[in-house]
């Protein structure tokens, strides 16, 4: 899937988790991504997302990835856990809910 960018995945994000609020349910937290050059917040607060360009004043959880590797992992081709463990994919915070990230941002 080629055709994924950083922006077009993060500008799909909202409405598709907000098409699944079950998964949303209990979360009140802030997700900061640095993607490459990009920078992304989501804001998860009663049941509701909301995506918005740049960087959060106090993530709760902050996730560090290279623009290639993102690809890689938003379109399958990279795992999760193996990015992690790599050091391709690195987690700051709460790391309860970067253990819930995956399911969250799995393709929009």
């Amino acid at each position: 899937m080629s055709d994924i960018t950083v922006k077009g995945f993060f500008e799909k994000l909202s409405p598709a988790l907000n098409a699944k609020p079950q998964a949303l349910s209990g979360l009140d937290c802030v997700f900061q991504f640095l993607v490459g050059n990009f920078a992304y917040n989501v804001l998860i607060k009663e049941d509701k997302a909301t995506v918005a360009e740049g960087a959060a004043p106090s993530p709760d959880c902050t996730v560090t990835i290279t623009e290639n590797d993102f690809i890689d992992l938003v379109s399958g081709k990279l795992n999760g856990q193996m990015a992690f463990f790599t050091g391709k994919l690195k987690v700051v915070g709460n790391i309860n809910l970067a253990l819930r990230l995956g399911s969250l941002i799995e393709r929009p």
